[in-house]
């Protein structure tokens, strides 16, 4: 069995009388794709921003890559390799793709951005940034604005610029939402082409994506893990069905 890269123990937040994790216990293991499935107001956002750092959590214990990260802010766990995509830098909109993805390259190497400029023809920072550009299909794309991408496109570029900064493990909350079915399929696609060299952890209302692409599935009602295994085994779950899903949909 693969090790656990990421371990979290009873963990707890609340706001007010709401308890948004209600002692979450998870496991991630290395190069799998873990998705956390759940109804509105589950606590999934809630658990995310935690993993991240932008939350620090009322009790539990996270562990990453090793190191106790419970109360590390978020910059310190991303300098460990923990990525959630939208937190890694701003898009510029007046900017080209790879220009946007080589400033995060350039962030990653610790360089001040005020020589730009002058590095925007860098190939140290062009080349890892191409790279990453093609791991999500956009490469064809890195020399138009980034004012000129679809919402979908959006989505990519993001991941596109967190693995720029060789993340050990991307944080992906929704990637989807908002897409059509085309953006959709094109985002699984490239989630796909992920798997098995990247660890996810990815919150999605997309069932489809969700079944297609997840090794493991955890399911939070209320803050609280009612079911956690292989697709499959979550497929059949009688809890997870009266709790969430409905049976007809997770027999799709």
């Amino acid at each position: 069995m693969t090790e656990a890269i990421l371990k979290v123990e009873g963990l707890e937040k609340s706001f007010g009388g709401v308890h948004a994790t209600d002692n979450v216990d998870l496991e991630v293991r290395e190069n799998e794709i873990h998705a956390v499935i759940g109804p509105n107001g589950a606590g999934k956002t809630t658990l995310i921003a935690q993993l991240a750092g932008a939350l620090i959590c009322d009790d539990g214990y996270i562990s990453f890559t090793g190191h106790n990260i419970t109360r590390r802010p978020a910059h310190k766990r991303c300098q460990l390799g923990l990525a959630r995509s939208f937190q890694i830098t701003s898009v510029f909109q007046d900017m080209t793709v790879l220009a946007n993805v080589a400033l995060a390259v350039q962030a990653h190497q610790g360089h001040s951005f005020r020589f730009w400029k002058t590095a925007r023809n860098d190939r140290q920072l062009n080349e890892p940034a191409e790279a990453a550009l093609e791991r999500v299909n956009l490469l064809d794309r890195s020399d138009i604005l980034c004012n000129e991408l679809s919402h979908g496109e959006h989505r990519q570029l993001e991941i596109a610029m967190a693995l720029a900064t060789k993340p050990r493990m991307l944080l992906l909350d929704e990637p989807m939402a908002g897409m059509g079915p085309e953006e959709s399929q094109r985002m699984v696609e490239t989630l796909e082409q992920l798997k098995g060299e990247m660890t996810i952890l990815l919150i999605e209302h997309d069932m489809d994506a969700v079944f297609t692409l997840a090794d493991r599935v955890t399911v939070l009602v209320y803050g609280r893990v009612i079911a956690s295994g292989p697709p499959d085994a979550i497929r059949s779950n009688e809890d997870v069905k009266k709790a969430y899903l409905g049976e007809e949909t997770i027999n799709a």
